[in-house]
């Protein structure tokens, strides 16, 4: 077993950019709504997030190639730190929109070059523990940094500045302890159709999740606010969802290396649409009830992306990894760049707790996905799939180490598609 030593500098970086990440989405929803924004510009920063992720994960990979990880890594921290800044120094709306797809280009682009920088540092057998630990990393550290909120408070410029010290001192890490010289990400066509053609239920089920999961993220802390929450609050809520988002990515995934995915699937979906309708249907009650309702919408929301991905792994070809990685992520991004201004409209023409009822019609179409794919292709061999392994959604980086972790030696089972 090769020793962790090595990746310490890259994990690190990784835990400071999560903390940075994870605090930014749920402060500029929160700091929007006390500057008096209005909701549907709230969303519409949420959106243009993702366009900007969207567009990273579509031209970061010829940065790399032309510039090496390192420099485009430095760049792109170095405007993240910018843009946090800029955010409490020019209180605008449609300024933060612009800020906020900058961000999304630039969060995208470093975690890009940080995980092809850990997929081509990490032995094949080493490959799952890394992915392991980088998963704990990740849900650490986003759970932890929700409770500076509270701890500083929403008003001032102190959690901008700390957001603004994070990405700077992501660098320190990598730029003093690393010495490798990764080779570039690979190229490829990007051919949407076929994307598609390798497995349209995952296509849905990746559009779908990032209609959802993104709305969940940038636009629930203001349903938890609507819904009486303090600060201290809207931290166990947010946090309760990511953390049931990690305690059924395992059982599910045991269970859908077993049984068809796509049942699978059904049933995590059926448990985000009955999650997001008790949450719908219980204003005026407990905060018990409300984190017990985000713990519940997380558990089953949130394992949906690696389970589509996995189906959609079932489905491919040698070859075909890097294109399924990037269009999946497309896929999410187009979603997650429409979820959080639909949800925004939600919330400002009907109300806070309608917010989840949209989720829920969301999560119901996908049912309905699901069940007619199920008619269209037949279910893949045990023998024939891939082991599930987690993911994070943060660039198709990941999902190629992620890949490699999970080979058994049955791709040679897998060139018969079913």
């Amino acid at each position: 077993m090769t020793s962790l030593r090595p990746f310490f500098a890259l994990l690190i970086t990784a835990g400071i950019l999560f903390a940075g990440n994870g605090l930014q989405g749920t402060l500029i929803a929160l700091r929007a709504s006390a500057e008096g924004f209005p909701t549907t510009l709230v969303g519409l920063m949420g959106a243009s997030y993702f366009l900007g992720f969207m567009l990273s994960c579509l031209y970061v990979a010829r940065l790399i190639r032309a510039f090496g990880h390192i420099r485009v890594f430095a760049a792109l921290a170095a405007v993240a730190s910018a843009g946090s800044l800029l955010l409490v120094l020019l209180i605008d709306p449609y300024v933060w929109i612009v800020i906020r797809a900058a961000m999304g280009f630039c969060f995208a682009g470093v975690f890009m070059v940080l995980e092809s920088w850990l997929n081509e540092s990490v032995p094949n057998e080493d490959r799952g523990r890394i992915m392991s630990i980088y998963r704990l990393v990740d849900l650490s550290a986003v759970v932890g940094a929700q409770f500076l909120m509270p701890i500083i408070g929403l008003d001032g410029f102190q959690l901008f500045a700390i957001m603004a010290m994070l990405f700077c001192l992501s660098l320190v890490p990598v730029s003093l302890s690393n010495r490798s010289r990764p080779a570039p990400p690979d190229e490829f066509k990007f051919e949407i159709s076929k994307i598609w053609a390798i497995s349209p239920l995952a296509c849905i089920g990746c559009l779908t999740i990032g209609l959802t999961n993104s709305a969940f993220r940038l636009i629930g802390p203001l349903y938890a606010d609507e819904m009486g929450l303090d600060i201290t609050g809207i931290a166990f809520f947010m946090s309760a969802g990511i953390l049931g988002g990690a305690a059924l990515q395992f059982p599910f995934g045991y269970l859908s290396d077993r049984f068809d995915r796509r049942w699978i699937v059904i049933v995590a979906t059926a448990g985000a649409a009955i999650s997001g309708l008790f949450l719908t249907f219980i204003s005026g009650g407990t905060p018990q009830l409300l984190y017990a309702g985000a713990f519940a919408f997380g558990a089953f929301a949130l394992p949906l992306y690696s389970l589509s991905a996995a189906h959609a792994n079932d489905q491919a070809e040698a070859g075909q990894y890097v294109l399924l990685a990037a269009g999946l992520t497309l896929f999410f991004s187009l979603g997650a760049s429409v979820g959080p201004i639909i949800a925004s409209l939600v919330i400002e023409q009907f109300g806070a707790p309608m917010f989840f009822a949209y989720t829920s019609i969301v999560h119901a179409s996908l049912i309905v996905s699901a069940l007619y794919r199920m008619t269209r292709r037949a279910s893949v061999p045990r023998h024939a799939r891939s082991r599930f392994v987690t993911l994070l959604r943060t660039s198709p980086a990941v999902f190629r180490l992620a890949r490699r972790s999970s080979r058994n030696g049955s791709d040679a089972n897998r060139r018969k598609k079913y």
